[in-house]
């Protein structure tokens, strides 16, 4: 693995992937059922405030900082998670609950084949799979379904975690394309 600190390395995206991963987390912990007695509803502070608000503002500072990549993921994503907290009380059908999940997955595949660093790409595919697993979920009314998305909403904030603690720790941040550190060619 290469030490390459440029990607993301702006204190703009770290405190963004900070947010971003801590609301996962919560969020796809509450889907998992992991913990006893703790749901994807109890969250919904962690998502209005640090997803939503702290996100967002972070979007905002990325993209004065010229970082479109970054600034737009984060503005996005950040809307999100406020529009998600509010709404959270709100009574809407299973298929408008389904709806808003399966779109914002489509924004996530978006930002997932937007470019950008591999720790982000992954951040944004884990977060794609989450999202269209919860969508199915509702659609399906599949506990199994749900658990697994929170599964993988767990580990998108498990790597968005990484990718901001790495570049504070001066961690490895893009992992080599070369086949066990070797150039590897068409002939061999």
């Amino acid at each position: 693995m290469d030490n390459d600190v440029s990607a993301g390395s702006t204190t703009t995206t770290i405190v963004g992937r900070l947010a971003l991963g801590i609301t996962l987390l919560a969020f796809g912990i509450g889907h998992t059922g992991v913990i006893d007695q703790v749901t994807a509803a109890d969250a919904v502070t962690v998502a209005q405030y640090v997803g939503g608000i702290a996100l967002f503002v972070a979007g905002l500072l990325a993209l004065r900082e010229k970082d479109t990549a970054s600034g737009t993921a984060f503005v996005v994503l950040g809307a999100l998670w406020f529009t998600w907290a509010v709404s959270a009380d709100n009574q809407v059908s299973a298929n408008a609950a389904g709806l808003f999940l399966l779109l914002f997955a489509l924004v996530a595949l978006s930002l997932t084949f937007a470019g950008g660093d591999t720790l982000g790409q992954g951040t944004y595919g884990l977060f794609f799979v989450s999202l269209l697993l919860l969508a199915l979920g509702v659609f399906a009314d599949s506990e199994v379904l749900g658990r697994a998305g929170g599964w993988f909403a767990v580990a998108a904030g498990a790597v968005a975690w990484y990718a901001a603690t790495a570049v504070l720790a001066h961690w490895p941040t893009d992992v080599s394309r070369r086949a066990a550190g070797r150039r590897m060619t068409a002939a061999g």
